[in-house]
């Protein structure tokens, strides 16, 4: 065997190794339940629920020209962080305490067995996500962020319910969207007005 051969073999020794990893994203439970309210959603059904999102809901971020394919990149690889870390209830504030030094040790950890140019690409991919500086991160959270209210919604706000959530914490949570996509904010607002009317949300 060559050694350019030895090297590919290497390489995909790496990526395959990569994908084994991920696998553990499937075992990952949310808050979120399914919309037929017989489970919690996993990371990875979030994953892929968001970037179908992404790909149908592109078209309301008005004048503003997404790069579709950085924003699809971003929402199948950020959560995988979750792997280490686990996740988080957006809105426990005891249990995010620590949350990004323990997300940061494991984006170092999981992306670094890949190949060095696709480690530094997600890892990239994954610092520019949590930092939403660029209009593709701001869609691409804002979107993260909109999924679980379309399930608290069609779920008669079981997890809201559960853990007291109110109508302020929803709102300030999905603010992103208000200027990432108006349209989509103005869809999520009469939700909002109809999770409170309905008794899902507590005002």
């Amino acid at each position: 065997m060559e050694l350019q051969d030895i090297k590919k073999t290497d390489r995909l020794e790496k990526q395959i190794q990569f994908i084994i990893e991920i696998d553990k994203l499937k075992a990952i439970r949310r808050q979120t339940l399914l919309m037929n309210r017989s489970r919690q959603e996993n990371d990875a059904e979030h994953s892929w629920h968001i970037a179908v999102m992404a790909v149908l809901l592109s078209e309301y971020t008005g004048k503003q020209q997404l790069n579709l394919l950085r924003v699809i990149q971003m929402l199948l690889i950020h959560d995988l962080v979750e792997i280490d870390a686990g996740d988080t209830f957006c809105y426990d504030e005891t249990a995010a305490l620590g949350k990004a030094e323990r997300e940061r040790i494991a984006a170092d950890r999981i992306f670094n067995i890949l190949p060095v140019d696709q480690a530094t690409l997600f890892r990239e991919l994954w610092d520019e996500f949590e930092s939403r500086q660029t209009p593709e991160a701001c869609f691409a959270s804002a979107i993260d962020r909109l999924q679980p209210v379309l399930h608290n919604y069609n779920t008669e706000g079981e997890t809201w319910k559960k853990n007291g959530i109110t109508r302020t914490q929803v709102v300030s949570r999905n603010l992103p969207l208000k200027d990432t996509a108006p349209e989509l904010w103005n869809y999520f607002t009469h939700i909002m007005d109809n999770a409170v009317n309905k008794g899902l949300l507590k005002d």
